[in-house]
């Protein structure tokens, strides 16, 4: 790997924390940076689940409080999840790269399709039912499933899911996916760590920089348009899909 390459890497991973600290839709840009570099479609959808796994946990802290209140009902969607995201994880190292690099476009228009529906797909506010409604089982097993095998716009379906399912302010439901996406994400590392899924050296190069991005997302999110940055994610999830579907 030449220097360049390591700069261009962590810029990636900087822009993923900062996207998804303001909009969301930062695995497309490491996804994509090291599918660009050479990386196998799979080892870089591993490898994007590594990346992104600090920016779940920060999230999740800022909301411990509604998190604490509704401990049940989450552990039991916990253990949904995590089945779930076990198969969708098997199921990907079950794949081989050329078979998944031709799914790729499509799950990757699919997700881009998601991302750019997510503002209509915010749930209202409404009322409150318990998260672990049979409703609510059902639609996170299939969330969960998606999140293992390939984790882009997985944040956007879980949302409009849970509001489906369970209603409720923004917050409450926002509360619940990010600590949910941790054991999805948590679950799909283990299983891709022991298949040896992992490109270590990348996902180390991009690693800081997708924390400095989530801290500073903040401060971006106070002077770039969110609309501006939207734009900017579905502009790289298409070209990746187009990509793709050439090179397949």
């Amino acid at each position: 790997m030449t220097i360049l390459s390591a700069i261009l890497l962590f810029v990636a991973g900087l822009l993923s924390g900062a996207i998804n600290a303001v909009a969301g839709g930062g695995t497309f840009l490491t996804f994509g940076a090291m599918t660009l570099f050479g990386v196998p479609p799979i080892a870089a959808n591993a490898t994007s689940s590594i990346v992104q796994f600090p920016g779940y946990i920060t999230s999740a802290l800022a909301y411990r409080k509604e998190i604490a209140r509704e401990w049940r009902p989450i552990l039991i969607l916990s253990a949904i999840s995590l089945v779930g995201s076990l198969g969708g994880a098997l199921l990907l190292l079950s794949l081989d790269n050329p078979s998944f690099r031709r799914l790729v476009p499509w799950l990757l228009i699919a997700a881009t399709a998601l991302f750019a529906a997510g503002p209509k797909l915010r749930p209202k506010v409404e009322k409150e039912h318990p998260p672990n409604s049979p409703t609510g089982i059902v639609t996170q097993f299939i969330v969960s499933i998606y999140g293992g095998f390939f984790g882009a716009g997985m944040g956007i379906m879980m949302l409009a899911s849970l509001g489906l399912a369970t209603g409720g302010d923004y917050h409450r439901l926002n509360a619940i996916k990010n600590f949910l996406s941790i054991v999805i994400a948590a679950v799909a590392i283990v299983v891709f760590t022991a298949g040896g899924a992992i490109s270590w050296l990348h996902g180390i190069i991009m690693l800081p920089g997708a924390a400095i991005g989530g801290y500073y997302g903040v401060w971006l999110a106070k002077r770039v348009p969110q609309a501006f940055l939207r734009y900017a994610v579905i502009a790289v999830g298409l070209f990746l899909a187009g990509y793709y579907f050439f090179k397949a």
